[in-house]
């Protein structure tokens, strides 16, 4: 997977097709992402450790991460991202710029 938590990406699919938002949870095993205001679901909850007196929350569900791209805040739009090894140090890169978007992975 590509993406990691506090990356900016747009969704492309969905019912919040458009948003652009950071990512919450990168969730590996089931392929998901936790997007900040993407899928957001009201829950039924009883009093407890979650809500003191019970009642309905609003949470983020997990989006599919296909349902997502990295958006590139120099660019302004969405951007696909690849590797590249440097010195021995593999490196995420803006396919379209080859700009490297992050420190060491």
């Amino acid at each position: 997977m590509r993406l990691k938590k506090d990356d900016k990406v747009k969704v492309i699919s969905g019912k919040d097709k458009g948003k652009v938002s950071k990512i919450l949870k990168v969730l590996k095993d089931k392929n998901k992402i936790v997007v900040e205001g993407v899928n957001v679901v009201k829950k039924h909850v009883k009093p407890g450790v979650i809500s003191k007196e019970g009642g309905i929350i609003s949470i983020e569900k997990p989006v599919d991460v296909s349902n997502v791209m990295y958006y590139d805040d120099s660019s302004k739009k969405v951007v696909k991202i690849g590797y590249k090894l440097v010195d021995g140090k593999k490196y995420r890169v803006s396919k379209e710029t080859g700009e490297i978007l992050d420190k060491k992975i």
